[in-house]
């Protein structure tokens, strides 16, 4: 298993994306700069982090959808929620982007790490404050596991790769070979670090310029290098891990004012997977139901956030005059 594609793109356009973006890695390099870990200080009060912002692509060269994603903490499936209708690869230049870095604060216990698959982000709550980093997952059928809580049972710098048998055969499929055991180094799969979670599973880095924000894994966790050694460095054995599977977050602060952030589901079948999941349908909670029951909630604008799923927190009860 230890081995991350877009809920919204079909496996044959994801493997596309993914080889166009590495094709382009090297042509974005020129203009990368460091990114900053998006860490937001929090309470027991603290229902949402971050704000949106824009940015806009560069009148020349070739600035690709990844690089600015790479610089804004966030994964390529959620610039492409948020701006629809631009080239998921190259955007066209002077294009204007909206970067969606507000995010409601999933629902579950807020305790050490938690892995949301469907909005491709992980939480770590730590010390008050909380960082918020984004992943790449399991493709359909070797899923990330969803609903599931664990622990960290240990931590390994410079981690080997052992590829399962089925691995192999997937390879052998394409005409391409495995080694038994792939030796630890920046070219591992697997990058520089490993926090290993349950028996069977990981959160690592990668080899690659591409893949967070997409369905490209083994069903393992996969982060930017700069993220992965950060949670390496800060993230204790024992710490609790939770998967989950929320496309829809909903809250209500403490000036009722009522927010919504939808996200498309992940699709759990092959025809989900082939038919760029617009349609994937929501399987709503009995808790979410009642919420878009709220006297206050403006039923348009909720109707047009479940339609759009831009991954966006929207505001579901505005001020009206």
């Amino acid at each position: 298993m230890f081995n991350a594609f877009s809920p919204i793109l079909s496996e044959k356009a994801s493997r596309t994306l993914a080889l166009s973006c590495a094709a382009l890695a090297l042509t974005a390099s020129a203009y990368q700069c460091d990114a900053h870990a998006a860490t937001y200080p929090y309470d027991q009060n603290t229902i949402m982090v971050g704000q949106d912002s824009t940015y806009q692509i560069e009148r020349g060269g070739t600035t690709t959808l990844e690089f600015v994603a790479a610089q804004y903490q966030l994964g390529l499936s959620n610039l492409i929620e948020a701006n629809p209708g631009v080239d998921p690869i190259v955007p066209v230049n002077g294009t204007n982007l909206i970067i969606p870095q507000k995010a409601l604060l999933p629902n579950t216990k807020h305790e050490g790490i938690i892995v949301n698959s469907p909005e491709m982000r992980l939480y770590y709550y730590h010390d008050d404050q909380v960082d918020v980093l984004p992943i790449g997952i399991g493709q359909l059928g070797t899923d990330t596991p969803l609903n599931w809580v664990t622990k960290v049972e240990r931590k390994r710098a410079n981690p080997t790769w052992t590829p399962t048998a089925k691995m192999h055969a997937e390879y052998r499929a394409r005409g391409e070979t495995l080694p038994t055991v792939w030796p630890a180094g920046p070219d591992n799969p697997m990058g520089l670090f490993a926090i290993y979670i349950g028996r069977l599973y990981a959160i690592h880095g990668t080899n690659a310029d591409f893949g967070i924000g997409l369905r490209v894994s083994h069903g393992c966790v996969r982060l930017r290098n700069d993220d992965i050694e950060y949670l390496f460095n800060n993230v204790p054995v024992g710490t609790r891990v939770e998967f989950i599977n929320e496309p829809i977050k909903t809250a209500q602060d403490s000036d009722g004012n009522l927010y919504i952030e939808v996200h498309q589901p992940l699709s759990m079948n092959e025809e989900e997977f082939e038919t760029l999941d617009r349609n994937v349908p929501f399987k709503f909670t009995k808790e979410q139901e009642e919420f878009f029951k709220h006297p206050d909630i403006n039923q348009e604008i909720l109707q047009q956030a479940l339609n759009e799923r831009s991954g966006r927190v929207v505001l579901l009860n505005p001020a009206e005059f």
